[in-house]
């Protein structure tokens, strides 16, 4: 196999398996950073139910404001219908009487309706405060889990970053470019097998002549499709085959 070729394939090995570490280092950050917004969704939904709280609250006060404002005036109209000496003039404080004894009815109903409403919406911000709590006693005690967690697969990327270091030094750097590349616009994949003239990048078909030169493994060989750089392997293909 081509040298340059043979040094790539170890080093995608390695750049793969510290792929792997920065993939775990990445869901465990993922799991803290899901409970933190678990726990700001709860608190401002908590708050959404403390300002319709008392936006409740203030339409009972309003609502009590008018109902006495009913209770006054009919009490007013009551005594001047004693003092009234027209059918018509009594008539009319009598409308007004019974209009306001049918918005007072009104009212009381509307003012039930909002104790309920206001005792409903206090007990959801009270859970929703709870669970908040409850969550972030649990985030506390996961936040140093994933921390200790995170500091055990830094220390094993690091000693494999030394590792890669050492194999990036043997490469030209023309070659070390171009893989580099590769991995940034191939999901970090820019060396790959060829089985059955079959690119494993991308799964397209070789040109026979060129898988043939790729099976002589005496040069580097690129991919016309992907671009990433092929190998191939005879005893891996032969299993495939198999």
């Amino acid at each position: 196999m081509n040298e340059d070729t043979g040094k790539l394939i170890v080093l995608q090995e390695v750049d793969t398996e510290i792929a792997g570490f920065d993939r775990q280092i990445s869901e465990r950050q993922q799991l803290i950073t899901d409970r933190v917004q678990s726990i700001e969704d709860k608190e401002l939904k908590a708050n959404d139910c403390n300002q319709q709280c008392e936006e409740l609250l203030q339409k009972q006060r309003d609502l009590k404001v008018t109902l006495e404002d009913s209770q006054a005036l009919i009490k007013e109209r009551q005594n001047k219908m004693m003092l009234v000496q027209t059918s018509r003039e009594h008539q009319a404080l009598l409308k007004e009487i019974e209009d306001n004894k049918k918005l007072i009815k009104d009212s009381e109903e509307k003012l039930i309706l909002f104790m309920e409403q206001i005792e409903e919406v206090q007990k959801e911000s009270v859970e929703l405060k709870n669970l908040s709590k409850g969550e972030k006693e649990i985030l506390e005690e996961e936040t140093a889990k994933v921390n200790k967690e995170i500091e055990k697969v830094n220390k094993r990327k690091n000693t494999v970053g030394k590792k890669r270091k050492k194999l990036s030094a043997g490469l030209k750097p023309n070659i070390l470019k171009r893989y580099e590349l590769l991995l940034a616009k191939k999901a970090g994949i820019g060396v790959v097998q060829t089985i059955n003239g079959v690119c494993q990048g991308c799964y397209m078909s070789i040109p026979p002549q060129q898988f043939n030169v790729i099976r002589k493994g005496e040069s580097m060989n690129i991919c016309p499709s992907c671009h990433r750089i092929l190998y191939y392997k005879e005893e891996e293909a032969e299993a495939v085959a198999g």
